[in-house]
């Protein structure tokens, strides 16, 4: 029975193995600010602009004084 549980006693040890939120990440900021902001810039980039909103628009020929 022992020889059974092994491999998934080995398997949750090696799963708890990663970096925690709080452990120092890129640029200064730990893994979940890191991550959080990835995420952000991503929204960010699905959220294009329709070409119609970078058009300049119309002004009047003879405009109103």
């Amino acid at each position: 029975m022992i020889r059974a549980l092994a491999p998934l006693a080995a398997c949750l040890v090696l799963a708890a193995c990663g970096a925690a939120d709080t452990d120092p990440g890129p640029g200064g900021v730990s893994v979940g600010e890191a991550r959080a902001l990835d995420e952000a810039a991503e929204m960010l980039d699905q959220q294009r602009l329709p070409a119609e909103a970078l058009e300049e628009p119309e002004t009047p020929e003879n405009p109103a004084p």
